[in-house]
């Protein structure tokens, strides 16, 4: 017999249970399923022995509309921002990062001329309006607003940095400047990894009557004549649903969309591009110098960050939880061994004899960070689905017009369940003013 449900959603990560969180407030029965066997996505923790390992550095804007959003649902977001500062390599020289007040005035990365550009640029980006940018890559806007070479290079690394987008000629200027804006604000490194937001947000689903079905991969969505969607999962079994909230990555819903739903962003969809990195996750008995937490590249586009000095992600106090990591180019050819031994070397000049410590360690060469490298042109595209398949809502970090990472992912679960809030009351509203009054 063919399930039916009110609200299927499909996708277990962060936009699928926000979305789950705001509608188990109504009377609707809800459906969540994750095709893998553990829920999370990309918010998922591993714990390798004592250790929590995210995919990859994760970090939460203090300003950002994720943090916000988390809150306003009850999570209980533990962990601590780290300092302002660090290092920055170029060509195997070392200079303090200007990126707090005391390094900003004795870097020797820059001249005078250079520290008062850079400091003006800085103050522009806090005030800068950057709805006004839609039209402009990153790129552009860095080279009308840079005079000197190494500024240039400083606000590339500062959108690497808030970011992981490594395409500056590619990139919409709107939202890498949105996203800076955000990381000045500060950002949080959480205590137990990510799995902590998501062992909240599932909790709260349960408890509340969301029914969660790891484990279930959808093979196609499709319309019937009783104004329901059917979702065929990959066992052959059906699925109806009156409204469907899809989480999954551009390409999977463009796969998973029968050919009976006319959908005009399908060519826009084969077109997003993900924003891909590679990782190094590693922990360690102990730093062999512990003044040492943050470092990235100016040539080349490397980040190193230890964020056990922040937050706790170790059982035992005492190891160190780091992360190095290299932004990919979406273009660039990518050699995991080469990768691999790059990582390693960028670690060798910041932590040096880092190997002898190793409790475990993992490396990604290819991991998916964001599911949308932003183009211009994307939000226009991204806002005009919303009417044109009643009933179907997509989320998740490319699916939101003005942000990417958690922001995203988070603002547009929240945006979809708040959009199925409204259109059944609607037709709520609708029903009872065509009922005749009772005499």
């Amino acid at each position: 017999m063919t399930q039916k449900w009110d609200i299927i959603i499909v996708g277990g990560g962060l936009a699928g249970y926000v979305a789950a969180n705001y509608l188990m407030k109504t009377n609707m029965s809800i459906l969540l399923l994750e095709k893998g066997n553990n829920v999370g996505g990309r918010a998922r923790t591993n714990k390798v022995g004592q250790q929590y390992f995210n995919l990859g550095p994760h970090a939460l804007y203090k300003k950002g509309k994720a943090k916000s959003i988390l809150e306003e649902l009850g999570i209980n977001l533990r962990g601590k921002s780290p300092k302002l500062g660090g290092i920055l390599v170029d060509n195997n020289t070392e200079y303090a990062a200007p990126l707090s007040p005391l390094a900003l005035f004795t870097t020797r990365l820059l001249n005078a001329t250079e520290r008062i550009e850079w400091i003006a640029i800085l103050i522009k980006i806090l005030r800068i309006d950057s709805e006004k940018l839609a039209e402009q890559t990153f790129q552009q806007w860095v080279r009308q607003v840079a005079r000197s070479t190494i500024v240039e290079s400083l606000l590339y690394v500062l959108g690497r940095l808030s970011t992981y987008c490594h395409a500056p000629e590619k990139m919409s200027a709107k939202v890498i400047l949105s996203s800076i804006k955000n990381a000045m604000g500060g950002v949080l490194y959480l205590d137990g990894g990510w799995q902590s937001m998501i062992d909240q947000l599932h909790n709260k689903a349960i408890l509340s009557g969301v029914h969660v079905q790891p484990h279930t991969f959808v093979k196609q969505i499709e319309p019937t004549q009783q104004n329901l969607f059917k979702l065929v999962l990959s066992d052959s079994e059906e699925l109806l649903g009156k409204y469907v909230i899809c989480t999954t990555g551009a390409h999977e819903l463009n796969a998973m969309l029968s050919e009976k739903i006319v959908f005009s962003l399908r060519n826009f969809l084969t077109q997003i591009t993900p924003v891909r990195g590679a990782t190094l996750d590693i922990a360690l008995t102990q730093l062999p110098n512990k003044n040492r937490p943050f470092a990235l590249g100016i040539t080349d586009p490397l980040y190193y960050s230890v964020h056990s000095s922040y937050a706790r992600l170790s059982d035992n106090p005492m190891s160190a939880i780091l992360h190095v990591f290299k932004y990919h180019h979406p273009d660039e050819h990518i050699d995991g061994t080469m990768i691999k031994k790059e990582l390693e070397q960028f670690l060798d000049k910041i932590q040096p004899g880092w190997q002898q410590n190793v409790i475990s360690k993992r490396f990604i060469p290819n991991i998916i960070v964001n599911q949308r490298l932003p183009r211009i042109g994307d939000e226009r595209k991204l806002h005009s689905y919303k009417t044109e398949i009643p009933g179907l809502y997509i989320a998740g970090d490319w699916a939101s017009p003005d942000y990417i990472l958690a922001d995203g992912a988070i603002s547009s679960g929240k945006q979809a369940a708040e959009d199925i809030i409204l259109n059944e009351k609607r037709n709520n509203d609708a029903n009872h003013e065509g009922r005749l009054p009772v005499i």
